[in-house]
């Protein structure tokens, strides 16, 4: 699927790779918050020492800013998108649509859902917009 990103979700990019010397993969804004894609491997960077890239990122911005680290498979991206949950299991389903099966630990459920359910529905937007994935669901 291809993404398409707004003028502001451009700028965010731009901004935060300048800020962190970390590569940004795609964004989505909400009204509280930033959600930015961060390369594999490139969280350390991106966060920085004490959390300072980020924090300073989030000043720039205005907003909360969530970071969630691109992975090589489906499952794994799947397991990032809604960390910090312990996600114990991933399976993802061919059948008419492609879903992802996620097994969270009981505690961890509301932690993966979020206040609201704007994790999982981040979640879900990032997953769809990346592997195709059509929905996701805890088990």
């Amino acid at each position: 699927m291809k993404v398409t990103l707004s003028d502001a979700e451009r700028r965010y990019i731009a901004l935060f790779e300048d800020e962190t010397g970390a590569a940004a993969r795609d964004c989505l804004t909400f009204d509280d918050r930033v959600v930015i894609l961060v390369a594999a491997g490139e969280m350390g960077q991106a966060i920085g020492p004490g959390g300072q890239n980020v924090e300073a990122v989030e000043e720039k911005i205005g907003r909360s800013v969530e970071l969630v680290e691109d992975a090589d498979t489906s499952e794994a991206f799947v397991a990032s998108a809604l960390a910090p949950a312990a996600v114990r299991h991933v399976t993802i389903s061919n059948q008419d649509d492609r879903v992802a099966y996620v097994e969270v630990a009981d505690e961890d459920r509301g932690v993966a859902i979020g206040k609201g359910g704007q994790n999982i529905e981040t979640a879900r937007t990032l997953a769809r917009r990346h592997y195709d994935i059509d929905d996701i669901q805890l088990t």
